[in-house]
């Protein structure tokens, strides 16, 4: 067998023959002339599988099938398989391609190599309608690479602020086109971002100028149409620094030119200057230097040790220094500043404002002010506590606590604010039916320390309390979450209602549950219902149409509506939970004697569909005929056998039973031939053959109502299966062919 002018290796000649062979043994003619072409493309990757159809997907396989390949770029093909049934061969040098399989004349490439990339032709014999036709199918294979692990390099791993720095992505093999982006990570960690207008989409990453934000971690990341990959992370270390420093002062008094502290108490003097590398910090007291390092602890500070602090920060990398001075003064005041509180009373009748700041000398005297600045109450020293009526004009005013002491130049005070409780909710929340909605309700301010009470509504205008079957409450500090167990559509869909009330007024939330069904399953229709021949069981297969997604499908089943009755019996479930791939169902526990109805729903979840046609079981085939047939020919054989002999008898014995003799022979006359069973006869005899079962429309005859096998008879409207749906299968007949039988007897006298 030769090929483009060039003879197959040896090894092919013999198996394609005897592959061929058991095909065209079979005597089918060969549709040569009706030779059918078919091209398309397609897609595979490097080390993973493709497969190449012979044919469409839905046709049968061919009886004999020969792939060949042709590399993409090259002009001779070359063989790869040949395959006949289960026979197949495989031509030498197939591993360049990858793994290949042949079956049912589909070509698999398993562990694909990029030396596949190019043409596959299949030639094939298909069997169709008692020939065999030949078809031709070429494949153009395109092999893709996925993307290698790329690799980040940058101009430099240390820039100067201000510099132009560059980073570079490259990669070592993968299918193009190649897409770029780029992560940049905080050097304390953080979320990924994209540079924004650095040209993050290209190969090439340009940091012009380069600033102190562009510090830190780099990621690139190349995608193909096949996959992406991310490099390793490549830090970038931008040098700049130091900036003017800022120095911290606590515990924090501040006053005009300086700060303040009290004799005694341990001050804390911090100083910040960014830089990179970090600054390195000298701490000056009135011009001397009494410390090294960012933070200055002063315990138990002397009226001694009040002056100017001077913090010096130096960049050592860029030999540059900054530096900043503050005035601190030491006064033996109280530690810390005022606090202030709210609280509601019970029932919330009042409202109580307290302000306190303990300690110092003299003590501090403290007095409440309202936002205008009048004076509320009495001043006291310490603490204060000023109680005001709750009436709707409280919410939202601000009250001030001003503490003064003679050793400090500025009064310190602290802000109240009596506030309406304020929430935060979702609008809208969705759930599925079944499901668990949570619907969430936060307070957010300061308001919670009037001690709001939250609560939930349901969209009936119904307060939620805890131990309801229905409902789930769930509560924090200022949080409380309601979750509906088991959503229901429609009855749990609506507007719930999120409150929270405090001493100075109310706050509401709606929240909208929407609960959605799941979509409608594909409907279904009844293909087969039959009964078993015991009449308590029936058989019953259906299909689907449409689209949809289903879980699962239900058998319904009831007594059909009788003459008598006014309304059909209710449905009840005859099978529940059947899996979605599953088309068929044997059905029991059947009461011969009641006619049934049935029917098939497809569900999704709690989704069911619409019911399938309803249709009546049909009977099972009649099995009856030959049984009858053979007990009606051996009857007959049997009583002809004895006429014959009781004929035969009276002809011989004519002296001893005269009147008999006479009756048979003398009518005739003598020698004459008369038939002993009539046409009549004849006819009883072969329909006795030809209905094995009752007459129709005769009750009374034998298997009408005796056996559950039997037909029922024609015209009766409640008979078993008068109602059924054209795609029950009736019952089955038949092919024996009628027996007729005529005897002739001729006596002698």
């Amino acid at each position: 067998m030769e090929r483009g002018g060039r003879a197959l290796p040896p090894p092919w000649r013999g198996p394609w023959i005897l592959l061929l062979l058991p095909a065209l043994a079979r005597g089918q003619p060969l549709a040569a002339g009706e030779a059918a072409y078919e091209e398309w493309r397609a897609t595979g990757v490097r080390g993973r599988a493709v497969e190449l159809s012979c044919g469409p997907a839905a046709a049968a396989p061919p009886a004999v099938v020969f792939w060949s390949f042709t590399p993409q770029g090259e002009g001779l093909p070359r063989a790869v398989a040949v395959g006949s049934g289960r026979e197949v061969a495989m031509a030498p040098g197939t591993g360049t391609l990858g793994r290949v399989t042949l079956r049912n004349g589909t070509l698999e490439l398993r562990e694909l190599r990029v030396a596949a990339q190019g043409r596959f032709l299949c030639q094939g014999l298909f069997p169709e309608r008692g020939r065999l036709r030949v078809g031709y199918a070429a494949v153009l294979l395109r092999v893709l690479v996925p993307v290698s692990k790329p690799f980040v390099r940058p101009t430099a791993a240390a820039a100067a602020e201000g510099a132009a720095v560059a980073l570079t992505c490259t990669v070592r093999e993968g299918t193009e086109p190649l897409s770029f982006s780029w992560q940049h990570q905080e050097p304390r960690g953080g979320s990924s971002v994209t540079p924004a207008g650095l040209g993050g989409s290209r190969a090439e990453l340009q940091l012009t100028p380069a600033n102190r934000s562009h510090t830190g971690w780099y990621i690139c990341t190349v995608r193909n149409e096949v996959n992406n990959r991310s490099s390793d992370p490549v830090y970038l270390d931008i040098v700049y620094g130091p900036d003017e420093p800022a120095i911290r002062v606590e515990p924090f008094s501040p006053e005009q030119g300086g700060f303040s502290a009290g004799e005694r108490e341990d001050v804390v003097l911090s100083c910040l200057a960014p830089s990179n590398p970090p600054s390195r910090y000298v701490w000056l007291h009135n011009g001397s230097q009494v410390h090294v390092g960012q933070t200055y602890v002063i315990t138990a500070i002397a009226r001694a040790q009040a002056g100017t602090y001077t913090c010096l920060a130096e960049n050592s990398h860029l030999q540059t220094r900054t530096q900043a001075t503050i005035v601190l003064t030491v006064y033996w005041v109280p530690s810390g500043s005022p606090t202030c509180a709210a609280a509601a009373t019970k029932g919330d009748e009042y409202v109580m404002l307290r302000c306190r700041w303990e300690g110092g000398t003299p003590l501090v005297t403290l007095r409440w002010r309202d936002s205008a600045g009048r004076t509320l109450g009495d001043p006291a020293p310490s603490a204060a506590v000023l109680v005001l009526s709750t009436d709707g004009s409280l919410g939202g005013r601000e009250f001030v606590c001003v503490a003064a002491h003679p050793l400090r130049a500025a009064a310190a005070e602290c802000r109240l604010r009596l506030e309406v409780p304020e929430l935060q909710a979702e609008s809208e929340v969705a759930v599925l039916e079944g499901g668990e909605a949570q619907l969430a309700c936060r307070q957010r301010g300061s308001s919670a320390s009037l001690g709001a009470t939250v609560a939930w509504y349901d969209p009936k205008e119904r307060e939620v309390t805890p131990g309801l079957a229905k409902y789930r409450l769930e509560e924090g500090e200022a949080w409380l979450n309601l979750t509906v167990r088991d959503a229901e559509w429609p009855g749990d869909s609506g507007i719930y209602r999120c409150t929270a009330t405090n001493a100075v007024g109310t706050a509401s939330l709606p929240v909208r549950l929407r609960v959605d069904r799941y979509p409608a399953p594909p409907n279904v229709t009844i293909s087969k219902l039959r009964y078993t021949r015991a009449r308590t069981e029936v058989r019953l297969e259906w299909r689907t149409q449409g689209a949809g997604n289903l879980t699962g499908f239900v058998v319904q089943r009831r007594q059909t509506k009788k003459p008598l009755r006014e309304t059909p019996s209710p449905w009840e479930t005859a099978a529940g939970d059947i899996e979605p791939h599953s088309r068929d169902r044997r059905l029991g526990g059947l009461d011969p004697a009641v006619l049934y109805a049935f029917r098939v729903l497809a569900v999704n979840h709690r989704t069911a569909g619409h019911p399938s046609e309803v249709q009546t079981p049909a009977e099972p085939p009649f099995e009856a005929y030959p049984a009858v047939t053979g007990a009606a020919v051996a009857g007959m054989l049997v009583a002809t056998a004895a006429s014959l002999l009781a004929v035969h008898c009276i002809a011989r014995h004519r002296e001893t039973l005269p009147r008999l003799h006479d009756l048979l022979f003398r009518t005739a006359g003598p020698g004459a031939q008369e038939p002993v069973g009539t046409t009549e006869d004849a006819e009883a005899a072969t329909g006795g053959e030809e209905e094995a079962g009752p007459a129709q429309g005769d009750p009374s005859a034998p298997g009408t109502a005796a056996g559950a096998d039997a037909a029922p008879a024609q015209g009766d409207p409640s008979a078993p299966g008068t109602a059924a749906e054209p795609l029950s299968a009736a019952p089955g007949t038949t092919d024996d062919p009628p027996v007729n039988v005529t005897i002739t007897v001729t006596a002698t006298p």
